[in-house]
């Protein structure tokens, strides 16, 4: 394999763990996420992941229950699939630690920033749940924020679709689609690619975002060997 990086953050929307399920988990897009990170783990990448938890609970449908409550719940969401990510890896082979930012120890780390790096330098795959560990900023703030803390070379954004597009593709059939962005156009342009919050704090420290389908978990490879698949986002 040739690597183009050597620490990456891997974002997984929750969605995408339920596979055509819709909701809950797929335990076989688990597994096969899990046996590509094994690939990448084997190759000397080290492999930091982040998850959604939209396939459990999007706090937005809380209908008139309280915002803060609401995100509190889609942080547990966020443990679930955290959990289900380990044992999936833990299956192929590869050892891997769940830290979260807030304090659940009889079931998972807390995150310690140093503590997550000595587990990446060791081999070891390390999964950040409860997204920041605080309402109103979403797992892909999350996913920025320990980007740059755990000095991440780029963040992997697998989803359900497979680039960035103007519009909804699945709505509108003449969706244009990028093949690359700067961090400017995505936030003059509304796009949504990661929310604003995420979105700045990777223009800020200058961290590639690379947007692409996790239908094949393949991609991931083809990303990390160069293959210009999906949308970049950068400074250009």
């Amino acid at each position: 394999m040739t690597k183009r990086y050597k620490r990456i953050l891997l974002k997984i929307s929750g969605e995408a763990l339920a596979g055509s399920k819709g909701t809950g988990l797929d335990f076989d897009t688990l597994e096969n996420i899990a046996k590509v990170v094994k690939e990448c783990n084997d190759a000397g990448v080290q492999i930091a992941i982040v998850v959604g938890g939209g396939n459990f609970w999007r706090g937005r449908s809380g209908g008139n229950m309280d915002r803060t409550r609401a995100d509190h719940m889609g942080m547990l969401a966020t443990v679930i699939n955290s959990l289900a990510m380990q044992s999936a890896l833990e299956a192929v082979g590869v050892p891997a630690r769940v830290q979260t930012a807030i304090e659940m120890r009889q079931i998972a780390e807390p995150y310690i920033r140093g503590k997550a790096d000595r587990h990446m330098e060791k081999g070891r795959v390390v999964i950040f749940g409860c997204g920041t560990g605080n309402p109103f900023f979403s797992t892909d703030t999350a996913a920025a924020l320990r980007a740059v803390e755990i000095d991440a070379e780029a963040i992997f954004l697998a989803k359900k679709v497979d680039a960035v597009y103007d519009s909804d593709p699945a709505i509108n059939p003449n969706a244009k689609r990028f093949d690359s962005l700067s961090y400017i156009d995505v936030l003059n342009k509304g796009l949504g690619v990661m929310d604003s919050t995420a979105t700045s704090l990777c223009m800020d420290n200058n961290i590639p975002i690379l947007v692409f389908g996790i239908e094949d978990p393949q991609n991931i490879i083809r990303v990390l060997e160069g293959e210009k698949i999906g949308t970049i986002v950068s400074n250009g």
